[in-house]
């Protein structure tokens, strides 16, 4: 499917989605005071109707609010302004006339939390936190995203939509940076929030892509869920790159429950135990073990069990009138057997492995008067895996071929402890918001590893003589050099290389004759010494902050945030951030229908603790990587290797902090019936990107092809050195569109339409220049330079109360790298890059879809760019249909008046803040839990539900081989995974059935 196509279904749903009903002409106005009387600016005041659609609106300075457009009918009016709460709600009958209603809060006392009332979507407004981009998902949303952890995780990527800058999507959970950690089951999650305040000073990161997940507190009276997920390959389409059909088998089982230990105490306990027998595709190009002919392809199913436990209980409880304690543990155990294969990976290369992660997470906060909330946070994350090789032996790598032979990393293993303490305090005066605080984050790895301990061959393909039918020279006795083109040698493959070694090795030719015939490996490696490495690191940073309302309709927001690392001598990070929002002709006392927002921040990459890990690993004493060049054995591996040099890791003494202009703009306009549509363009300018290059490589001209030969800066004897630099840069242009709409209280929908350009020259740490010399020619298309991208979902609920959530996802193709997986230039590293022949019948160019290229570049000839290649584009639609039953209502006497979830709505999370307080647009019901109903009323429902992914069996292409020394340049041989436990991938349409019974 073309691009164009699908971007005219992505305007054909967006009208769809603005296709509404008739608008109300009723309203409802008044004052919002506290108990003195005194007024109250920044009050979030949301009114709904019957069938559990909202408005909202914000008072002004003169504490007066103004909902207009409403139908005739009932509604619910509820208010929340920080440290002020509601008695109760108020009730108002509209009909076409507006209706008066004065509001008094009173002071936050006896009750801890602050209470986050839901805003309609479909507004626009000057508040820092609701950009017109940002989606908050609760109550039946949520329902429309995935159960499955793995899936859960891709389904936040595509609510977040594009990101900016190479990072990649952030992910907090209750306030903490997730990194690594699994992900909370989704019956844990009350709300999720996208795209909140880019430019705040609060986070490291910028917005656009940030993901903040919020799990549930505890209620005032008990309820829970029990639900089973169920998939098997039955109901699964085929993979189009095995002969057979994939097995797999998902059994899921979890529950939760909630609800009050005492007045002071209450709490939620959520379980979860997945079974998982995935199929893993093998898709390969390798030997008959019998006749040694090639086998194109080699395609075989292979099942990886996955085991998961998973049991997190929280606690909240009020210690005094302003002050609470929350606790939450997380428990969780993957165990994987027979991992890691599929793709180019045999099953020799199977892993054993089992991740045991404990999270402990303590946060207190204090409400300090009417204005000031102070919170402090303390999460420690354990983490403990151990892998081990199924098949011991060395390992084989024939580039874009095959993986074979034992495990490279047979026994490996890791502890890491991450810590977090945060402290922040929000005041909330008059006009301003102010938010400021630190965070203090260390990590300690202990990390075990015997990767390469056992040797590997890797083959990259040759310059090599031409044989005839019985494998013999039709010009005997040619020795082959490509930088000397001769019609009686060609570029032979990768599989051809390693076939002739077989061939001539089992002929009982020796290794140099082998070697003068195409044969033997490419590189051998193989390591030694300790296998056990520590290290640590601490990295603070502060922050303040202000959203300033200076007029009713224009907010200023403005701040900066200081961080600093260990590990590294760079350590003047400033991040100045400002922005603002805009309602031009607006004047505060109607409902704003324009907003302009733009921003301007600096945002840094903390330099990661395993850059670190590999230089202390590698740094020629501890343990000891050997290499060897064009190794002349292959069957009997030598004690003593010849011409081996030990390869290092070292950090630049000036390496800098990669960091990040990021500037936006935006135009958001408020459409008919709680629909938004948002227009920004983002510029992202990134400096000092981490690269690696080999800084004793032989000096450009003086390698002949040759092992050993060429002149090296630091002697021959010293060996490859890694040098890990900060001499990259990134630049980024790209406008989104964003449609966010509300129609109805049966339809929601959101999406957007990405036009992109991205480049660089390095795509991160394991990024080596062609030429470690020269980095002309690196800078080109980065990894994120897909140049179209378009995400529609949302919830339709239909005939007989079934409910639709479609997630379609579009792109076009991402670039891929044209490598020729040979050391042309003697540094160890299978960077190099072929160049466009100038003459297409020279002996070696290889033809190719991008013309004929040559894999030895002669002098005069264009060497391509890095990621000069571009791989197709992807169209997935994913579907869940629920249909919820009501199995019974009851009573519950002595029911709080408190709303469903018992007054924690949000609970006292500290990345809201004052700002973020007034109020928050997204989709979903009220926050509640799950069984709804109003306060004193317990419903049983029962839902049952149906999930595909890629419903429409699309055949969407995995990463692209980009070595013309493969047989399969050029082509995938597998399907695009979302990670996770489906990583192999085994399906091209997957499907799941879910049953919930809620309380």
């Amino acid at each position: 499917m073309t691009f164009p196509l699908t971007l005219r279904f992505f305007i054909i749903l967006m009208v769809f989605c603005l296709v509404v009903m008739a608008q109300g002409t009723g309203g409802v106005r008044g004052v919002v005071t506290d108990q003195s009387g005194a007024l109250v600016p920044g009050a979030q005041v949301t009114v709904t109707d019957q069938g559990g659609v909202a408005r909202s609106a914000v008072s002004g300075n003169d504490g007066s609010y103004s909902v207009n457009g409403l139908a005739p009918g009932k509604y619910t009016v509820k208010t929340s302004a920080p440290g002020l709460t509601q008695v109760g709600s108020d009730s108002v009958d509209i009909s076409s006339a507006t209706v008066s209603l004065d509001i008094t809060l009173r002071l936050v006392l006896e009750k801890q939390e602050i209470t986050v009332e839901e805003q309609g979507t479909g507004q626009v407004n000057t508040d820092s936190s609701q950009n017109a981009s940002s989606i908050v998902v609760t109550g039946d949303a949520l329902d429309a995203l995935s159960d499955d952890p793995d899936d859960l995780q891709a389904d936040l990527a595509a609510l977040a939509g594009p990101t900016a800058g190479p990072t990649g999507a952030q992910i907090y959970i209750d306030g903490f940076s997730a990194g690594d950690a699994v992900l909370p089951a989704k019956s844990s999650i009350r709300e999720i929030r996208v795209n909140q305040n880019p430019f705040a000073p609060e986070f490291d990161q910028i917005g656009f892509g940030r993901t903040e997940i919020l799990t549930k507190p505890g209620t005032d009276r008990f309820r829970g869920s029990v639900s089973v997920n169920y998939g098997s390959d039955t109901f699964n389409s085929s993979n189009p790159y095995a002969q057979e059909k994939p097995p797999f088998n998902l059994q899921e089982y979890s529950g939760n429950l909630g609800g009050s230990l005492s007045k002071r105490a209450s709490f939620f306990l959520d379980v979860d135990y997945r079974k998982i027998d995935n199929g893993s595709v093998i898709h390969a190009v390798t030997l008959d073990p019998t006749t040694l002919a090639i086998v194109n392809p080699f395609t075989e199913v292979f099942t990886s069990p996955i085991n998961r436990e998973r049991i997190s209980p929280r606690l909240d409880y009020q210690l005094n009138q302003t002050n609470t304690l929350t606790f939450r543990y997380g428990f969780t155990r993957t165990e994987t057997d027979d991992g890691g294969v599929g793709g180019f990976n045999l099953d020799s290369r199977a892993t054993n492995t089992v991740l045991t992660e404990h999270a402990y997470q303590v946060v207190e906060t204090a409400v300090l008067g009417p204005h000031v909330v102070d919170e402090t946070r303390f999460q420690l994350l354990r983490q403990h895996n151990q892998q081990d090789g199924v098949t011991p032996g060395v390992a084989v790598n024939v580039a874009g071929a095959f993986s074979g032979g034992g495990a490279t990393n047979p026994d490996n293993g890791f502890i890491h402890h991450h810590y977090e303490l945060q402290n922040y305090v929000m005041i909330a005066k008059g006009s301003h918001a102010i938010k400021g605080g630190i965070r203090l984050r260390a990590v300690q790895v202990y990390d075990h590893t015997t990767q390469n301990f056992n040797g590997l061959f890797t083959f990259g393909g040759d310059y090599a003589p031409v044989l005839n039918a019985a494998d013999q020279p039709v010009a005997p006795g040619i020795v082959c050099n490509a930088a000397v083109p001769n019609p009686n040698c060609q570029t032979i493959s990768s599989i051809e290389q390693y076939r002739r070694t077989l061939v001539f090795y089992k002929a009982g030719l020796s290794g140099p004759q082998v070697t003068l015939l195409g044969g033997n490996a490419t590189q051998y490696t193989q390591a030694a010494g300790l296998p056990e490495a520590m290290v640590g690191q601490v990295d603070v940073g502060l922050f303040l902050g202000d959203d300033w309302r200076v007029r009713p309709n224009f907010t200023l927001t403005y701040g900066v945030r200081y961080e600093t690392q260990t590990n590294i001598t760079d350590h003047a990070d400033f991040s100045p951030r400002v922005g603002f929002a805009w309602a031009p002709g607006n004047k505060g006392k109607s409902r704003a229908k324009t907003v302009i927002r733009a921003g301007f921040g600096i945002f840094y990459t903390r330099n990661n603790e395993q850059n670190t890990l590999l230089a202390e690993r590698f740094n020629g004493v501890n343990q000891i990587q050997y290499t060897v060049v064009n190794p002349n054995f292959f069957t009997q591996i030598p004690q003593v290797l010849p011409a081996a040099t030990s390869t290092r890791r070292i950090i630049s003494s000036d390496l800098r902090t990669p960091y990040y202009l990021q500037s936006a703009i935006s135009l958001e306009r408020q459409l008919p019936h709680n629909t938004t549509v948002a227009a920004t363009y983002t510029i992202s300018d990134g400096l000092h990107e981490f690269m690696t290059r080999n800084i004793n490589a032989p000096l450009p001209g003086t390698y002949t092809g040759i092992a050993g030969s060429g002149v090296y800066p630091y002697g021959l004897n010293a060996g490859p050195i890694y040098e890990l630099e900060s001499a990259g840069v990134y630049r980024q242009r790209f406008v989104v569109i964003n449609v966010n709409s509300r129609v109805n209280r049966k339809i929601s929908l959101f999406g957007f339409y990405m036009i992109n350009r991205a480049k660089s020259n390095t795509d991160g740490v394991g990024t080596f220049p062609a030429n470690q010399y020269s980095l002309a020619g690196e800078y080109g298309p980065a990894s994120a330079d897909y140049h179209n991208r378009a995400n529609i979902g949302g919830t339709v609920t239909s005939f007989w109360n079934l409910r639709f959530s479609p997630l379609i996802s579009m792109q076009t193709g991402s670039p891929f790298d044209i490598t020729t997986s040979q050391d042309i230039y003697g540094s160890t590293v299978a960077t190099a890059r072929p160049s466009f022949a100038a003459n297409p019948n020279q002996p070696g160019v290889v033809a190719t879809s991008y013309g004929y290229l040559n894999p030895s570049p002669l002098a005069g000839e264009t060497v391509l760019t890095r990621n000069y290649g571009r791989g197709p584009g992807l169209f997935a639609v994913d579907l869940r249909v629920a249909k919820t039953f009501l199995l019974n209502r009851e009573r519950v006497k002595n029911a709080s008046t408190q709303p469903a979830d018992g007054g924690r709505s949000t609970g006292p999370n500290v990345e809201t803040g004052p700002a973020q307080r007034r109020g928050v647009g997204g989709f979903g019901d009220d926050l509640g839990t799950p069984g709804g109903g109003g306060a004193g009323v317990r419903n049983y429902n029962l839902t049952l539900s149906i999930s595909g992914r890629n419903i429409t069996n699309h055949v969407n292409p995995g990463p692209i081989v980009g070595n013309i020394n493969s047989s399969l340049f050029g082509q995938s041989n597998q399907i695009a995974n979302s990670g996770g436990a489906f990583g192999g991938s085994s399906n091209n349409r997957r499907i799941e059935f879910q049953v919930r019974l809620a309380f």
